[in-house]
């Protein structure tokens, strides 16, 4: 899809409104690790050069800063690529900021897919997985700029460690400005009789191409909207499966260990069905521009729609 121009960048929105946030709030801080260009948070440091930092290539560094940081009451954004900010700062993230409960917020840039031309090293597939492991951590992912406008004051005001799995450039839009977010509530997007699809992230809009092809074949697809894995909205789960019976994930992530695993503990445990998985097949990562790696990965509405019918017809 070719991007509207009116519509801003996801880093441009964070920019914006910790702009905004750091100079009501003197507790927010911001510590990049050498990619401040990159993730939209450049020109804070110019505005608030006791507030914003660059540790360099140094991200464990900049997570025992931020842990640091919010243990004298700052309320800290750490922010790097998603390799970066979840596998390399694993232990620093489940020690200093997890295990102690502090009140850091986590922006891992470019998830899954999105790294695009950084190639395999940079393409992180397991970074749900990582941090669902870990104790009092929350995993908050936004679908487009209109959600994370109104999710980013919510998580300011959450308290305790929260990663922000965001796609930084633009996206396509799924909400209009009277949508009411609540960061631990799923989206009812679409009601239907006959199949569930919980998506996530970039998929979500995919899923919603995919209901559009499915009404044409006569099947009446319920699309959620699941913006917070952890902790995951078991009720909204559970409560669409009683309805079709039937239920799809789609995620831009390994189908082991992220939406698809979460989804199938609530179920199993509650009420069991079908479930089958559009996602990462446990592969690691390439070269290549979205289109393209949607098409190799299966990420793409037609898949969805595939799946779909396979549930309905077997």
């Amino acid at each position: 899809m070719i991007p509207d121009n009116n519509i801003k960048e996801m880093r441009q929105i964070l920019y914006e409104f910790l702009d905004q946030k750091m100079e009501e709030d003197e507790r927010i801080v911001v510590i990049d690790a050498d990619l401040s260009k990159s993730n939209g948070t450049y020109n804070l440091r110019k505005k608030y050069p006791n507030r914003a930092f660059d540790v360099g290539v140094a991200e464990q560094n900049m997570a025992g800063i931020g842990a640091g940081m919010a243990a004298y009451g700052f309320i800290p954004f750490i922010s790097t690529f998603v390799p970066f900010a979840t596998r390399r700062i694993c232990d620093q993230v489940a020690v200093s900021i997890a295990y102690a409960n502090r009140n850091v917020k986590i922006i891992g840039s470019d998830p899954g897919i999105a790294a695009e031309l950084n190639g395999g090293t940079h393409m992180s597939f397991e970074d749900i997985g990582v941090f669902r492991s870990i104790p009092n951590m929350v995993i908050f992912e936004p679908v487009d700029v209109i959600q994370l406008k109104k999710a980013l004051p919510q998580i300011v005001e959450y308290e305790g460690p929260l990663y922000i799995r965001f796609f930084r450039k633009w996206t396509p839009t799924v909400f209009d400005e009277d949508y009411e977010f609540n960061l631990f509530k799923g989206d009812l997007i679409k009601e239907g009789k006959d199949i569930t699809i919980i998506a996530s992230g970039i998929m979500v809009y995919e899923a919603l191409l995919a209901c559009k092809k499915l009404k044409e074949k006569g099947i009446d697809g319920e699309l959620i909207n699941i913006h917070t894995i952890k902790p995951i909205d078991r009720d909204c789960i559970i409560k669409s499966a009683r309805k079709t019976n039937r239920v799809v994930t789609c995620e831009n992530h390994n189908t082991i260990g992220g939406l698809r695993s979460a989804v199938t503990e609530v179920l199993s445990e509650s009420y069991p069905v079908i479930v089958k998985g559009i996602g990462v097949q446990d592969r690691f990562g390439q070269v290549g521009k979205l289109p393209y790696l949607k098409k190799a990965y299966g990420l793409e509405a037609d898949n969805i729609v595939n799946t779909c019918m396979d549930i309905i017809n077997n």
